[in-house]
C-alpha cells in the first residue's frame, strides 16, 4: 500500500528588494490517503485546489512541509539517496503535457532506455527487448527508436510517457490529468490502456483528473479537495450517486447533462470566488462559498470523518444528521 498521512505543503511568499518572506501558500493541507495494489483512485476538485501538488509530494518531486508517505508501511525518507532509488523503482508518474515532460533532445531509445542505465539494470540486448516490449505494451510496436518526442502526435506522446513511467516495472502510477490534453477519442483509447495495463500488472493507479465522467469510468474510489483539503472521499457508486459534502454536489451539479428534459433541473451553484490559499478562511474553508453555512461553519473546522462504510466526509451538517 502506498499511503499518504496528514501530508501537508506550503510554499513561502517572498516580496521586496530583501526577499524577506511575507507569508507562505498552504498548498496542500493534512491530506490522508491511501491506495492500494490493483485499485484506482480519482482526485478531483477546481484548478488549483492542490491535486497536482499533492501527487508531486506524493512521488517526492516537491518537499512535504509535514506528513508522512508510508510505503508497505515503511516511511518513504525523501532525504536519502539509497531509499528514493528503491522508491522510484515502484513509484513511478506520468505528467499531464508529454511535450514538456519528454526531453525533446533524446531519442524514444533514449527516452526509454535512461531508467536502466540510473538503475545499473540489464545489458544492452536485454534492454532493446524490454523497450520493445514496451512500445507494443502501449500500442506502439514497430515504432522506431530514432525517432524524436518531436515526430509523434499528442497521443502518441502520451502513450510513450506511460511506457516511460512502466520501465522500472512499477506497483503503483500517479498519474496527473494524463488525458486533459488529449482529443476526446484519444482520450477513450489512453484510458482502456490504463485500465489493461492494470488488470495485466496489478497496477495501483492515482488519477487527477477535471472530467468527472472519465473518474467515475476508471476509478474505485473518488475523493475531493477543495483548497488544500481533502473534504469527501468515498466509493465511486456510493460518491456519485449520494454526495454527501456541500462542495461535491455543487461539482457533480455543474455536469452538462445531454437531456434537454432537464434543462431546468434544480442544481447548486456556486457563488464568489475561491479564497487565496495564503489567507484561508477559518473554520470550514469552503463556508465563504456554501450555500448551507452555519455559524458554526465560520469559526470551527469540521472534523474529517466516516459517515457512512468508507464513506468518509468534512461537514459539520453531518453531526446534525446522525444526532
Amino acid at each position: 500500500m502506498l499511503e499518504a498521512k496528514a501530508l501537508s505543503v506550503q510554499f513561502p511568499v517572498f516580496r521586496g528588494v530583501l526577499k524577506r518572506q511575507v507569508g507562505q501558500i498552504s498548498a496542500v493541507s493534512e491530506v490522508s490517503l491511501s491506495l492500494s495494489a490493483g485499485e484506482t483512485v480519482g482526485l478531483v476538485g477546481e484548478s488549483g485546489c492542490g491535486k497536482s501538488t499533492f501527487l508531486k509530494a506524493l512521488a517526492g518531486l516537491v518537499r512535504r512541509s509535514s506528513g508522512q508517505v508510508l510505503l508497505d508501511d515503511a516511511p518513504v525518507d525523501v532525504t536519502h539517496r539509497e531509499t528514493m532509488h528503491g522508491f522510484r523503482r515502484r513509484v513511478q508518474m506520468v505528467f499531464q503535457d508529454p511535450a514538456e515532460s519528454l526531453n525533446s533532445r533524446h531519442s524514444l531509445g533514449q527516452i526509454l532506455s535512461e531508467p536502466y542505465d540510473i538503475h545499473g539494470l540489464f545489458t544492452d540486448s536485454e534492454r532493446l527487448e524490454r523497450v520493445q516490449a514496451l512500445l507494443a505494451a502501449v500500442g506502439l510496436a514497430g515504432t522506431p527508436l530514432s525517432k524524436y518526442p518531436h515526430e509523434f502526435s499528442g497521443g502518441q506522446r502520451q502513450r510513450i510517457g506511460v511506457a516511460r513511467a512502466l520501465t522500472l516495472e512499477p506497483d503503483y502510477l500517479l498519474c496527473d490529468e494524463p488525458v486533459s490534453a488529449l482529443d476526446v477519442s484519444v482520450q477513450a483509447q489512453l484510458l482502456n490502456l490504463l485500465m489493461d495495463l492494470q488488470d495485466a500488472r496489478g497496477l495501483g493507479l492515482l488519477v487527477v483528473a477535471h472530467d468527472l465522467s472519465v473518474v467515475r469510468h476508471i476509478s474505485h474510489r473518488v475523493g475531493v479537495m477543495y483548497l488544500g483539503e481533502l473534504v469527501e472521499i468515498a466509493p465511486t457508486n456510493a460518491l456519485y450517486d449520494a454526495p454527501n459534502h456541500p462542495y461535491t454536489r455543487a461539482l457533480l451539479d455543474a455536469v452538462p447533462v445531454p437531456d434537454p428534459r432537464q434543462r431546468n433541473r434544480a442544481r447548486t451553484v456556486l457563488q464568489g470566488e475561491i479564497p487565496s490559499p495564503q489567507n484561508p478562511p477559518a473554520g470550514c474553508r469552503f463556508h465563504t462559498r456554501c450555500p448551507v453555512a452555519m455559524t458554526r461553519c465560520r469559526t470551527e473546522k469540521p472534523e474529517f470523518r466516516m459517515i457512512t462504510t468508507d464513506h468518509w466526509s468534512a461537514c459539520h451538517h453531518n453531526d446534525m444528521i446522525t444526532a
